[in-house]
This record gives structure tokens, sequence and C-alpha cells, in this order.
């Protein structure tokens, strides 16, 4: 939301050995399988990674959801830990 427009989006910078969901600038550390769930954004670009940071990163990217084949309960996890988080949460502390 309050990215300048000239750095890479937060999934696409390296994430210094956690999941690939996972933002350069987010310190918290992965939470399970690195590939329990992807994220798919408005424009079809996919991301695979642990449910913590699969939902931090769906509460930033508008019209991003759930991949279709994610597990159930996988998914569910993602959403529900996603609607509790503001956008960029990493930014205030969180």
């Amino acid at each position: 939301m309050n990215q300048p427009l000239d750095t890479p989006p937060p999934w696409r910078t390296a994430s210094h050995g956690r999941c690939p969901a996972a933002a350069a600038k987010d310190p918290t550390p992965c939470e399970g399988p690195g590939d329990a769930a992807t994220i798919v954004d408005r424009h079809g670009r996919e991301s695979a990674g642990c449910v913590h940071h699969c939902a931090r990163l769906l509460a930033g990217l508008e019209g991003a959801r759930v991949h279709p084949f994610v597990p159930a309960p996988q998914a569910l996890d993602v959403y529900s830990r996603a609607r509790e988080l503001p956008p960029f949460a990493w930014e205030i502390g969180r």
C-alpha cells in the first residue's frame, strides 16, 4: 500500500532462507512447512509459503486469494489470520 513503486513487491525479494512468501523486511520466522499454502495475486502470479507468511502476504495484496488446491484446513488458517492483520503488518511491529 505505502510501498514505493520502484521497489520490487515483497513476495519477489530475497527471503534469507525463509519461505518464498516471506517479505525481506518481515522479521518474523516461518511457521510450519514452507509450502503449506499458495497465494495467487490478481494477475495470476503465485507464491507458495508457510501459513504465517501467506497470511501476511494475503493481508497486503488487494485482490489476492488462496490457491484453490490448498487443503481446506490450511486455507482457512490463512484467511483467518489475514483478516486480523493490517497490510504490511511488520511495518507497525506486528
